[in-house]
């Protein structure tokens, strides 16, 4: 009697060795990647390991408190390269922030309700694919407005994909400054232990009231909340060893990697070209916005492409944080557009589709 095993899972092989294989993987891309100097290399090495192995049929799972401790850990190297007055600053470029924030949900709106002209997707699924940022929150709660979630599970993550590699080639191409070497030259150095215990400490009681909140990139958004307001006080100086945030990058990119499972893969294979050309198409329009900035509003090319581009904030973070970019600059447009995403995204999901017929699902 047969058994319905997926083909492409490798027989009786124990997940500890599918780790030790992610882990080698990882360190190989990871490192070949910073040889070259590319920006985010830790985090993209781990992120193309993670997709190798679960497409290959390795059903690995990343522990939940690891992947929200990664990311409120992102969020507090976040609140240490943003400055005080970046509320001022908003104020005086307001003007900026909200046409920036705009004009990629704008765009990716139009492309997602194009895509959902043809018929391809059932339902809602094109548009709430479509939605830029928030990627996990989307995916979340698209269900209950009748889109498909493993459909808009690969859209979602296909886009953050993209959006890094792309994000890294531009940042590879503009950085003038890069600080993968110095950080590599002080990879073991931890200036203070008492200062890390701390931060530490302040990772997990932000990463815990994120998620008690039930807030969609809560331990992301809470970590960079108290960060700045305990370093505004000056209650804490945020400690953060190289060596860790390259495992916490590590761990951010096996957690993008693993969503791309053999079975939405599958799934999604027919409708594979026109998704990534709705994505490429939307990378084009934003980086037709960056140049709007660079010549309009004096920013830089770099900072400019990260601002606007569509991926998720953590990953774009990485990106400038290793580069010259402005890191406030970025992170301010970054988490306003996601913030209008949450608050808008499902009202214009259901608005741009009100007229749609009822498709059958794939």
């Amino acid at each position: 009697m047969t058994t319905n095993k997926p083909h492409c899972e490798p027989e009786n092989k124990p997940k500890y060795q599918s780790f030790i294989l992610l882990f080698a993987l990882s360190s190989v891309i990871g490192g070949f990647l910073e040889w070259f100097h590319l920006p985010a290399a830790l985090l993209l090495g781990p992120m193309i390991a993670a997709i190798i192995i679960t497409i290959r049929g390795a059903r690995l799972k990343l522990y939940r408190p690891f992947f929200l401790l990664a990311q409120g850990s992102l969020g507090v190297m976040i609140a240490s390269h943003l400055p005080l007055n970046l509320y001022t600053e908003v104020a005086k470029d307001w003007p900026v922030f909200l046409l920036g924030t705009l004009s990629t949900v704008v765009a990716s709106s139009f492309l997602g309700w194009l895509l959902s002209r043809t018929g391809l997707l059932p339902g809602t699924t094109a548009i709430w694919g479509s939605s830029p940022g928030a990627a996990g929150a989307m995916t979340l709660m698209c269900e209950a407005y009748g889109a498909d979630i493993r459909l808009v599970a690969m859209m979602q993550y296909l886009r953050v994909a993209c959006c890094v590699v792309a994000a890294s080639v531009v940042a590879h191409i503009y950085n003038v400054s890069s600080t993968s070497n110095h950080a590599a030259s002080n990879w073991l150095l931890v200036s203070s232990w008492q200062g890390f215990g701390l931060t530490l400490l302040l990772i997990g009681i932000a990463s815990y009231i994120g998620v008690k909140l039930r807030l969609p990139g809560g331990p992301l958004l809470i970590s960079i909340a108290l960060g700045v307001l305990l370093k505004a006080t000056g209650l804490l100086t945020i400690v953060l060893p190289t060596w860790y945030l390259t495992i916490s990058y590590g761990i951010l990119g096996w957690g993008i990697g693993f969503r791309f499972s053999p079975e939405v893969v599958r799934h999604a294979a027919k409708v594979f070209p026109y998704v990534l050309g709705s994505i490429l198409a939307l990378l084009f329009l934003n980086g037709c916005f960056a140049v709007l900035l660079v010549y309009f509003a004096d920013i830089d090319p770099l900072t400019a492409f990260l601002a606007t581009s569509p991926g998720g904030a953590d990953s774009v973070a990485i990106i400038a944080a290793a580069t010259n970019a402005d890191v406030a600059f970025v992170m301010t447009m970054q988490i306003l557009r996601f913030l209008l995403v949450l608050i808008i995204g499902p009202l214009l999901a259901r608005w741009l589709s009100a007229k749609r017929p009822n498709e059958t699902a794939l």
